[in-house]
């Protein structure tokens, strides 16, 4: 093995502590990277793939990206998920003695980046702890190093519990003790892990409100992770805030997901949600928080009173709102501004953003008294006028400067003497050798001579050798020759070129300096900066949600104290706005304690889970304070919304369609109280008729004995329609729709009432189906519904309707007038074989049992491959 030179053996030495991470590892003007590191990222980021070699090195695989554009490879790296060891030089190379002294001084991580395209504007880049104790509770603190955000909560003894605060929160890295059993959380967040040592004395200020140990142990966690991997202050960081989930309406993964509360079900993107129908900000601060209200909907009446009256006043006071919208757009983003500023990598043109957006506040704060609204007065109140700030910032900041902090153009004239005097020596400078060129053609009768400069040579003047003849002699020195021309320094113009270029220089460090100095001052400001970016957020959120609820015509909510759900004219917020053509048809929900569950039935695609999702999403709507798709509406308040609607098969995990389906209602059966709100939609589709059934009686059942939460349950199965006669709090509710000229026509409408009939072949027929297949289910169709319904028999199984229920008994039961007791669910037959147990059967019946047969079973309620199993278990029985 080739010996290891003195740089690679650097290399892999500080490689060594970073095993997780690329190292970005500086070499003049680049960042190499070396051996898999190399392979990896050059395939990551497209770049080639080279090798070094020495006598003493062989193919080491290497690639690198430039210095000063490797913000962008980091961003790519980031995005996908990895972590980045910047490695830098820490000495003069001139003046070191062997191999540069380098150490890694920052580890960014997707939780830790500051800024690039992993960024984004209206969205938090939260970064969490996690720390299990031996009582299976968990405490968990979450921070945006961003924005200076944090909060804390205790999380009680349940995953799920700790699943819905990690997903809710939407982290880019989650940090856990050692040996923890990263398959306990369904995420797939970025686990990183970190010792649980004590918390550091410079991080105990941030843990001034907590007062529970275990939530120390994760703040430790976390803060240790910064102290490891950022090294540098983080002065911006906020005390942690306690907060309590319990506190907060719980919508789980899967009801976040079925709402689409923040993103679409099909595109994964914000558009189609109901988070891009409500945010109408302006700000990204406003942004951000508008995203977590919508996942954080209150449960306070009296908070969600202030913000609707705000909301209100701002409807009251269009003139006020439009002029307040257009001055919140010259308003940057402060949280992050106060956030670089901390953090050390805020430019001058950000801090030029930071002034504006100050000088906007006055004008802001004095629009917002004149609406005349106790909770806009509280807001104020508690915002800083920065007068101080903001005159530092207009007597130092230049109004456009660059956006290098290292090359002048930064500082204004009047706020520094010295630095005026270089620059005014500069500036004489110049403008002596702006008429030296005049001069010189003058004197010299060379009409081409010109006067130049570059960073190598300096001030020259250039002759063309055709006229170096005509040049005085004794007066010019040659510093450079051309193909073409001849290039030459006089002694005054070599005296101008020194006071003029030591008067540069000397300005762009004094501007450094004065920079330097003006962001320290502004640091003292950080968190005044910080409380009024949270009032901003508020105002603009609120804005927002005045100008959507104008817009689309919503109306304010009521609370209810006794459980009363009514809704006129209610639409679904995001679907009506979708629309292309037509008109939303609105509808009633009424609901008490007396209903407290709706059975709805209809056709597929009338709407019945448009009409499910549309009082969920209302609900979620007015407990943010925003005004709702209403004619008028009274509300509970919801503790928890449980959904299981439509059909996903978790197929990388191995579950099917049905077991998915049974996961998310048990889930929602074991944590409603009375009041929840659950949403279920065609329970028991995934399995056998009757085990469908038998499974949707049973739920809506223990739903209306036991839970006792608002229910809304659509259903196919319009046998369980009968359950309203037996149920006090269950209504039948139904979907219209009529049939016209031989084609049916969706309503939309619910109405009281059973649904008569399911139109399944109607929809077949909009589905295109081939018209021999149709032609033959209507004949089906018809011979089935000239039958009377009542029992039906399959494995020796009878399947027994009665006031509403599914029954069923055994031949053996039968025959001693005995009730069977068996738990266990009909087979479905064999496609293509049939056991023992059937041949018998088919020969002990004759052809008018087989008929019998036949009228009892209920064909709309078969799908399609029991239907063929039917028909073919009967055939064989014919046959033999």
């Amino acid at each position: 093995m080739a010996q290891e030179t003195p740089m690679i053996k650097q290399y892999n030495k500080i490689k060594a502590e970073y095993e997780d991470a690329f190292l970005f590892f500086r070499l003049g003007d680049f960042y190499e990277l070396f051996f898999d590191d190399a392979i990896k990222a050059a395939q990551e980021l497209e770049i080639t793939l080279t090798k070094r070699g020495s006598k003493n090195e062989k193919d080491i695989p290497m690639c690198g990206v430039p210095y000063h554009s490797s913000e962008q490879y980091i961003s790519t790296l980031i995005e996908k998920g990895y972590k980045i060891a910047i490695c830098e030089q820490v000495e003069d190379p001139k003046t070191a003695k062997g191999v540069v002294k380098r150490e890694v001084i920052q580890l960014i991580t997707p939780g830790t980046v500051m800024e690039g395209k992993a960024i984004q504007a209206k969205e938090n880049n939260f970064i969490a702890a996690l720390y299990p104790f031996e009582d299976q509770t968990a405490a968990f603190v979450k921070a945006d190093l961003t924005t200076g955000e944090t909060a804390a909560a205790l999380l009680t003894a349940s995953p799920s519990n700790w699943e819905r605060e990690i997903t809710r929160a939407d982290l880019k890295e989650l940090i856990v003790p050692p040996g923890f059993n990263e398959e306990a959380i369904q995420s797939s967040v970025l686990f990183s892990t970190e010792a649980a040592d004590e918390l550091s004395s410079e991080f105990e200020h941030l843990c001034d409100e907590l007062n529970s140990d275990k939530l120390k142990k994760a703040a430790a966690l976390l803060t240790n992770y910064f102290k490891r991997t950022q090294k540098r202050s983080l002065s911006h960081l906020q005390r942690i805030t306690l907060y309590h989930p319990q506190e907060y309406m719980q919508l789980d993964l899967h009801s976040r997901r079925n709402l689409e509360l923040t993103e679409s079900l099909r595109e994964k993107k914000k558009k189609g949600s109901l988070l891009w129908l409500m945010d109408h900000t302006v700000t990204a601060m406003g942004g951000r928080l508008a995203k977590k209200w919508v996942e954080e909907p209150l449960l306070n009446v009296k908070q969600i009173t202030k913000r609707q009256s705000l909301v209100e006043t701002f409807l009251e006071h269009y003139f006020e709102r439009e002029e307040l919208r257009e001055r919140l757009r010259h308003v940057y983003d402060l949280e992050r501004l106060a956030g670089k500023t901390s953090y050390g990598n805020v430019n001058a043109r950000e801090l030029a953003q930071l002034k504006r957006s100050l000088n906007e506040l006055p004008a802001l704060f004095s629009l917002l008294q004149r609406v005349h609204n106790d909770y806009a007065n509280e807001l104020i109140n508690q915002a800083s006028d920065f007068q101080d700030l903001r005159d530092l910032l207009e007597a130092s900041l230049t109004d456009d400067p660059p956006i290098s902090i290292t090359e002048g153009g930064i500082i204004k004239e009047g706020y520094n003497e010295e630095l005026d005097r270089y620059k005014e020596a500069s500036r004489d400078g110049k403008s002596w050798i702006s008429n030296l060129e005049q001069q010189e053609r003058a004197e010299t009768g060379i009409k081409s001579l010109k006067v130049g400069f570059n960073k190598v040579f300096g001030y020259y003047i250039e002759v063309t050798k055709p006229n170096i003849p005509y040049l005085p002699e004794g007066r010019y020195e040659r510093k450079q020759t051309l193909t073409n021309a001849e290039r030459f320094i006089t002694p005054e113009l070599k005296e101008k070129e020194s006071l003029i270029l030591g008067a540069e220089q000397n300005s762009t460090e004094l501007e450094y300096e004065l920079f330097i100095d003006v962001r320290e001052k502004v640091k003292q400001y950080i968190q005044a900066i910080q409380q009024t970016a949270q009032i901003i957020s508020v105002i603009d959120v609120l804005q927002g949600f005045a100008y959507i609820s104008e817009q689309n015509q919503y109306v304010r909510p009521e609370f209810s104290n006794d459980r009363t759900l009514s809704i006129e004219e209610g639409r679904h917020p995001v679907v009506e706005h979708m629309l292309e053509q037509g008109e939303y048809v609105a509808n009633n929900i009424n609901m008490h304690k007396h209903r407290e569950m709706l059975l709805i039935t209809g056709p597929n695609m009338a709407g019945k889970s448009t009409y499910m999702r549309q009082a969920a999403l209302i609900a979620v709507m007015a407990q943010t304070g925003c005004f709702v798709p209403a004619q008028a509406a009274t509300l509970p308040v919801f503790d928890q919304i449980f959904t299981r609607i439509g059909a996903a098969d978790d197929l990388a995990s191995g579950q099917s369609t049905f077991m998915v389906e049974m996961l998310e209602t048990k889930h929602a059966l074991s944590h409603a109280t009375p009041e929840s709100l659950i949403l279920l939609d065609e329970i028991g589709r995934g399995t056998s008729t009757y085990d469908g059934m038998a499974l949707a009686q049973a739920i809506v059942e223990y739903i209306h004995h036991h839970v006792g939460a608002k229910t809304l349950f659509s259903t196919h199965y319009h046998e369980l329609t009968a359950l309203s006669e037996t149920m006090s709090y269950l209504q039948n509710v139904h979907v219209r729709a009529v049939e016209e000229d031989g084609e049916i026509v969706f309503l939309h409408k619910v109405e009281e009432g059973k649904a008569d009939r399911s139109y399944g072949i109607y929809v077949a027929k909009l589905a295109d189906l081939p018209n021999e297949v149709l032609a033959r289910a209507q004949t089906l169709l018809q011979q089935y519904e000239s039958a009377s319904v009542g029992s039906s028999t399959i494995n020796d199984t009878t399947y027994v309707q009665e006031d509403g229920a599914v029954h069923t008994e055994t031949a053996a039961a039968k025959e001693k007038d005995e009730p069977a007791h068996t738990s266990e669910s009909p087979q479905q037959l064999s496609l293509f074989e049939a056991n023992e147990e059937e041949e018998s059967l088919s020969v002990s019946k004759n052809e008018e049992d087989i008929i019998r047969a036949l009228k009892d079973i209920d064909v709309l309620h078969l799908s399609p491959m029991e239907a063929i199993e039917t028909l073919y278990h009967y055939q064989r029985r014919l046959r033999s």
